[in-house]
């Protein structure tokens, strides 16, 4: 069986074929390099590059690889959570496709594909898992107990994890989206010659709150912003409260649950440090962490495609949909 992928949900458009017997055959990311200028992605621009890009890339991989529409099963595209006029015309263009070559049209949540991401390198992913999803559009806690069965535990009641990384480095000068340049730059300061807010750390829910965090170290970055060391020195303190919360809330959130099992994905999921914290601790308590390296960590149609996969059935019947606000415990 072999699905094709499309992910639209932001501003990258992504296509992908997933065999069930050979895995990856196929997976493109193209950026959209218009929104670098404007500091962040603006929604009308995207939704336009998409309309130009999304048909002819299709065709080309196809005819570059050497690939049949009609060894196709089935279309597995973006139907949320995301920008609306992204997600439309991502939609479209695939159930225009499937209604053509007379296969299903499958509408994925862009969420699950991110929860789904680390079983394309590995099949051995076992459930009940806490599932810690962070990008620069979402941070969420989920609780899974199988694949399709999702409960939201906690999530950010302000700005995105990522998004602060974005808006920290832009600020910094070190370019959009800047969230792994940060990282590195994080690397020559020194911890602990900041004391930095850790924002709802010790709340006896799940949620985040970063936007305090955000105003405090943009504020401070304006106070310092001629000494490149103290520069330094602040994007290292943040990058570690930033860090720790995450860290505290997952395991507390396994500690509830009494899972031995946690999985990382999004964009911020390829974050190093985050990583080697949590395999450190997890080792130490004989639990297992999942994670997707680091190409599939970020949007990719990949992981839309495997979740096609995963969920297909030719019962699907090709109807054009999107769920702009469309939340992973709604499946």
């Amino acid at each position: 069986m072999r699905i094709l992928g499309v992910e639209t949900s932001f501003d990258d458009v992504g296509i992908a074929i997933y065999d069930s017997h050979y895995g990856i055959l196929v997976n493109v990311l193209n950026s959209q390099c218009i929104h670098n200028q404007y500091g962040g992605v603006v929604p009308e621009l995207a939704a336009r590059e998409y309309i130009n890009q999304l048909a002819p890339l299709i065709k080309n991989i196809l005819r570059s690889r050497k690939i049949s529409m009609k060894t196709i099963d089935g279309i597995a595209y973006t139907a949320g959570p995301g920008l609306s006029g992204s997600l439309l015309v991502g939609a479209c263009v695939s159930c225009a496709l499937a209604y053509a070559c007379n296969i299903p049209a499958i509408p994925i949540n862009h969420m699950e594909g991110h929860l789904l991401s680390p079983m394309l390198e590995d099949k051995n992913v076992k459930f009940p898992l806490i599932a810690l999803l962070i990008s620069g559009k979402h941070t969420q806690l989920i609780s899974a107990s199988k694949i399709g069965k999702y409960e939201l535990l906690g999530e950010t009641l302000d700005d995105a994890v990522g998004e602060v990384f974005d808006k920290i480095a832009k600020e910094l000068n070190l370019g959009y989206p800047g969230g792994a340049i940060l990282s590195d730059f994080a690397t020559y300061g020194n911890l602990g010659k900041f004391t930095f807010p850790k924002p709802m750390k010790y709340h006896k829910n799940f949620n985040f709150s970063f936007s305090g965090l955000k105003t405090f170290t943009l504020n401070l970055i304006r106070s310092k912003k001629h000494d490149l060391q103290d520069l330094y020195d602040i994007a290292c303190s943040f990058e570690d409260s930033i860090l720790d919360v995450l860290v505290y809330k997952s395991l507390k959130a396994m500690k509830k649950k009494g899972f031995k099992r946690l999985l990382i994905a999004g964009g911020v999921s390829a974050n190093k440090k985050l990583r080697n914290r949590l395999k450190n601790i997890l080792e130490k308590n004989h639990a297992t962490l999942y994670f997707s390296s680091s190409n599939f960590c970020t949007d990719n149609a990949a992981m839309i495609a495997y979740t096609g996969m995963v969920h297909y059935t030719k019962k699907y019947k090709t109807k054009i949909i999107i769920r702009p606000n469309w939340r992973i415990t709604d499946l």
